[in-house]
């Protein structure tokens, strides 16, 4: 039976996703492996400028809270509902109060209220420069701040491997004996 699922519902497991919700409707569409490689970037680029607009909008009045149905935030930023769903699916994880992607519809009330530091820096893991360059942004954050967010980010995904430890060096567990002669013997 696991060999009769297509990719899409491979996909919509992973992510339990409903995929008749209106979040699985959107995953299905952007993430869709069988689509045609030209019509997926195109499909992309078209909603990459129209999140840089909502983007534009928002931070230009950071602290205004925006809320109202899905149906409503569409027509407020003249978009298809479709592709409100995609922009509520990014910015979710950067708000300060979760809306309910998984099982919206369109009548679900949702928030666009967002931690600022939060956004700027899920930007910056994004590598959605187009965002977190925004000059809304600098009237947000002094350029330094931004930068300071920007190393925070980028500094939160390395992993720095700790010293390794000689034979002959004093034992990290602060006994005073060799590395050899302590922790070292097993």
């Amino acid at each position: 039976m696991a060999n009769n699922l297509n990719e899409n519902d491979v996909l919509n497991d992973e992510l339990k996703v409903d995929k008749h919700s209106l979040l699985g409707q959107w995953r299905a569409k952007a993430y869709d492996q069988k689509a045609n490689k030209g019509d997926l970037q195109r499909f992309w680029e078209q909603y990459f400028l129209v999140e840089k607009g909502i983007y534009e909008q928002l931070l230009s009045n950071p602290d205004e809270v925006v809320t109202g149905t899905v149906a409503e935030l569409a027509q407020k930023y003249e978009i298809p509902v479709e592709t409100m769903v995609g922009f509520l699916d990014g910015i979710n994880d950067s708000l300060k109060e979760k809306n309910p992607i998984e099982t919206m519809t369109e009548d679900t009330v949702v928030n666009l209220g967002f931690d600022k530091p939060l956004l700027y820096k899920n930007m910056v893991d994004a590598k959605a420069d187009w965002l977190y360059e925004l000059p809304q942004w600098d009237a947000i954050f002094s350029k330094e701040e931004q930068h300071d967010l920007y190393l925070e980010q980028k500094k939160s995904g390395t992993i720095i491997k700790p010293k390794k430890v000689g034979r002959n060096d004093p034992c990290p567990c602060g006994s005073g004996k060799k590395y050899k002669y302590c922790h070292g013997r097993a």
